[in-house]
């Protein structure tokens, strides 16, 4: 698990004492080991974003390896099915005052 700042980069250790620090970003590994027989895990990489703030928020999708874009599941601001489809990493995604992201990976072709 990385966490990462607006800017789509991880969060440093002097981020967390900033008072203004109202949206950030939870970076889940899939490709985590599950257990501890040496091989790459097989599960999503997810992206959870939360936005405290007030107001919009420019949230840089991070870069991470494996993967080319992000596909939006759930914005709490928009309805059940957005038909948003997906961002590349490094897209900016508006996220609006006091909501929810939830966002997955999708692979790099082979």
């Amino acid at each position: 698990m990385t966490w990462i700042n607006a800017s789509g980069t991880e969060m440093q250790a002097t981020e967390w004492d900033e008072m203004n620090m109202q949206c950030f970003g939870m970076l889940m590994d899939g490709r985590a080991q599950p257990t501890g027989i040496r091989r790459r895990g097989e599960d999503a990489t997810l992206l959870m974003v939360l936005n405290a703030h007030h107001d919009l928020v420019e949230f840089t999708l991070p870069e991470t390896v494996g993967g080319w874009h992000w596909r939006l599941l759930i914005d709490t601001n928009l309805p059940e099915d957005p038909g948003i489809g997906a961002f590349a990493t490094g897209d900016v995604y508006g996220v609006t005052g006091r909501s929810l992201l939830l966002l997955a990976l999708e692979a790099a072709a082979n």
